[in-house]
């Protein structure tokens, strides 16, 4: 289940992050941004037990040495799943949203992983917005797909097809 925040009408210009592999100092900062964002936010240890499966990474996006996002997915033999995927709120509507899901862009390749995958509750429009800018597209409802929060609430699968990677296949 993907979880993701990241949009802010006040700060429209684009910002250069650095995008690298999540390590274990950055934590903190990873859940200040978790529970800053989410109505109900993932515990550190459910990061650490995800991120401790062979096919787990974390990766964050940082700016003049600060977390100002992250992303958790999982990497399968035809897809990669975005699990988690965050932006603080003082960094929304600069670009580090994009630059974040165009490094997973860079890693399909057309005879291999050639979608990402997300799973996105249905009330989260920012976030629905977001992935439908950069291209992902709802494919799939799962229904009462977040009962464990006691929510019933639905979720939209949301997939996005690089044309070169599926031979200029969009659908």
């Amino acid at each position: 289940m993907l979880r993701l925040e990241c949009t802010n009408p006040k700060t429209p210009a684009d910002l250069r992050v650095h995008i690298r592999w999540l390590i274990r100092r950055d934590m903190p900062e990873v859940m200040a941004i978790e529970r800053e964002i989410f109505e109900f936010p993932w515990l550190e240890k459910d990061f650490i037990r995800c991120l401790r499966q062979r096919n787990c990474i974390g990766m964050v996006a940082e700016h003049e040495d600060r977390v100002v996002g992250f992303m958790i997915y999982e990497l399968h033999n035809t897809r990669i799943q975005l699990l988690n995927f965050a932006v603080a709120a003082d960094y929304r509507r600069r670009g580090v949203g994009s630059q974040m899901v165009a490094k997973l862009v860079n890693k399909l390749t057309p005879k291999r992983r050639n979608r990402l995958v997300l799973e996105i509750r249905e009330s989260n429009w920012s976030g629905i917005q977001f992935f439908s800018a950069v291209g992902f597209r709802a494919v799939n409802v799962l229904r009462d797909f977040y009962d464990q929060d006691d929510t019933d609430e639905d979720a939209y699968v949301m997939v996005y097809r690089d044309k070169e990677a599926t031979g200029g296949e969009t659908k």
